[in-house]
């Protein structure tokens, strides 16, 4: 989305909006957040902002929390001493079968905040964890490590989320995955958090409760103030207390439209050397979020289910060139990139060589062209002029894999040309739920083969095509579903107007995305309902619709 909205939203903020009844509480304790009565004095620790674990291995995960040693050691303050930090995982809620523990210290260098990479785990098991420190303990949250690596897994499941936007709505898509004890891991596809200032994105009227700081994230110090009140959201605590989470970036952990040199949302001078914000929101992420942080500061990595399913996780702001504008041939640029070579490298070379039945890449932004061809003016002139489109030709999102066709090129002719089979990529970003075959050659789709499948989920909060409009439901989304899918034959299913989570699905014989809504963003207890279901079959490397979610 665009910063800065104006009573007219711009193109690129309509592009990425446009281009079941309640469920129990979940059996794992949640952190509950406490004020000042938390502390028995000003060298009590508390546990304000829950614990959380991640990017499970067979034999390890990933264990996070923060501690608040002192009542002003709040995020982003740089105050509090350091603090000793005990934790513990067990095999069992009670902590009788205690199978690792340790101690490790916060301190305000690393935001009190503390990772544990815990080994020695045994595969396809839950654990349950928790932390102490000043004789305070956190509540205990469950986690679940990965198969082993040979296993005969007979399937593996996930939930499937992206784009939290705080000012846009409530999160109670997390608590519906929460309560959820069938998952192996929540997969978090990106814009965990948004940078704007408080009403910038949605408009100010429109704000269901607002960010802090309030204004625009720059700072390192911001950068931390923001994540910390995220983890004030009980919702997002109950995700983090029940699943292990597996997260990659996309543009709003740093700024609207990011790339290797800049953003569009970012005003150098103003708010100083783009290189130093970077770092900075980089630094606070890897503090705050249950990832792994490599040596070269990017996300991009790769973890398997056993010989079911390698997850490739892709990073595509740290190496991309910049957006090309809409209409312009650069797009076709060969010495433009999304990924960057090396990383392109990397997952091509690791598609290649997998045994694994199901090659999943997790992708922050649609790989799946998107064309808008001619349509007639009195239906969608008013869609076109929203949409920044030319009333009678092609258009693509630029932020997307569209603005990166020889990256695209190349990735899906090394899965033709190599004969890799079972690639589904799962996707986020543009707030509405796709369902799509990835074609060798869009123009002769369907007579062209189909090289992939992708799935991509809607928003957990952050504004769609009737919200930036403040329209009814399918008011405009109707025409415009119908357009895209008509110029767009690989295009078997989307949804403009609803919010909420994706369940994919694996095993041996399919892939299936169970499609989520929630009834009402703005409200907190928001119930959920079954939408759709999509699966591609082994060896297929089509979609196609199913009538049944999985459970």
């Amino acid at each position: 989305m665009t910063s800065r909205l104006s009573s007219a939203p711009s193109r690129r903020a309509v592009v990425k909006a446009a281009a079941a009844t309640a469920v129990a509480v979940p059996a794992v304790a949640i952190p509950v957040l406490a004020g000042p009565s938390a502390f028995a004095g000003t060298r009590t620790s508390a546990f304000l902002h829950g614990v959380a674990s991640g990017d499970p291995l067979p034999d390890g995960v990933l264990l996070w929390t923060r501690v608040t040693p002192t009542p002003d050691a709040v995020p982003g303050s740089g105050k509090g001493p350091d603090v000793a930090v005990t934790w513990e995982i067990a095999l069992d809620k009670g902590f009788s079968q205690v199978v690792n523990s340790g101690t490790t210290t916060a301190s305000a260098s690393s935001d009190h905040t503390v990772k544990v990479d815990v080994r020695g785990l045994s595969p396809a098991t839950a654990h349950y964890f928790r932390f102490s420190a000043d004789g305070v303990r956190s509540p205990a949250a469950r986690t679940r490590t990965a198969p082993a690596v040979d296993a005969a897994t007979p399937g593996v499941r996930f939930g499937v989320v992206s784009c939290a936007n705080w000012e846009s709505g409530h999160f109670s898509a997390y608590r519906h995955l929460a309560a959820r004890a069938d998952l192996d891991a929540v997969l978090h596809l990106g814009d965990y958090l948004y940078e704007y200032a408080s009403g910038g994105y949605p408009a100010p009227e429109y704000v269901v409760r607002e960010h802090e700081p309030k204004h625009e994230i720059v700072t390192l110090a911001d950068y931390r103030t923001r994540h910390g009140k995220y983890r004030t959201d009980p919702d997002l605590r109950a995700l983090h207390a029940a699943h292990p989470v597996i997260a990659i970036w996309d543009d709003h952990e740093f700024a609207n439209d990011a790339w290797s040199g800049g953003a569009e949302n970012h005003t150098p001078g103003a708010e100083g050397d783009w290189a130093a914000r970077v770092a900075a929101a980089k630094q606070a992420y890897f503090e705050w979020m249950p990832v792994r942080a490599s040596t070269e500061g990017t996300v991009y990595r790769r973890l398997r289910f056993g010989r079911l399913a390698d997850l490739h996780l892709l990073d595509l702001r740290s190496f991309r060139s910049e957006q090309a504008k809409v209409g312009s041939g650069a797009v076709d640029d060969p010495e433009r990139t999304i990924t960057g070579r090396a990383q392109l490298d990397w997952l091509k070379s690791g598609l290649a060589s997998s045994d694994a039945t199901w090659k999943l890449v997790g992708t922050s932004v649609m790989i799946s062209p998107v064309a808008f061809g001619s349509v007639p003016a009195h239906l969608l002139a008013p869609l076109a002029e929203l949409l920044g489109l030319p009333k009678g030709g092609l258009a693509v999102n630029t932020d997307q894999w569209d603005g990166y066709t020889d990256d695209r090129k190349e990735l899906i002719g090394h899965l033709k040309d190599r004969a890799i089979r079972n690639t589904v990529f799962l996707t986020g970003d543009i707030h509405m739920a796709w369902a799509n075959d990835v074609p060798v050659k869009a123009a002769t789709y369907p007579l062209s083969q189909s090289a992939a499948t992708e799935f991509v989920v809607t928003s957990v909060s952050s504004d769609n095509l009737d919200d930036i409009l403040h329209v009814a439901p399918q008011t405009v989304s109707l025409v415009a579903a119908t357009a895209i899918k008509a110029a767009n034959r690989h295009v078997k299913w989307l949804d403009m107007d609803s919010h909420g989570y994706g369940v994919l699905d694996v095993t041996g014989e399919r892939s299936q995305m169970d499609y989520f809504v929630v009834s009402d963003k703005t409200k907190q207890d928001a119930t959920s309902r079954w939408a759709r279901s999509y699966r591609t079959l082994s060896g297929t490397q089509r979609v196609e619709r199913v009538y049944q979610p999985v459970l």
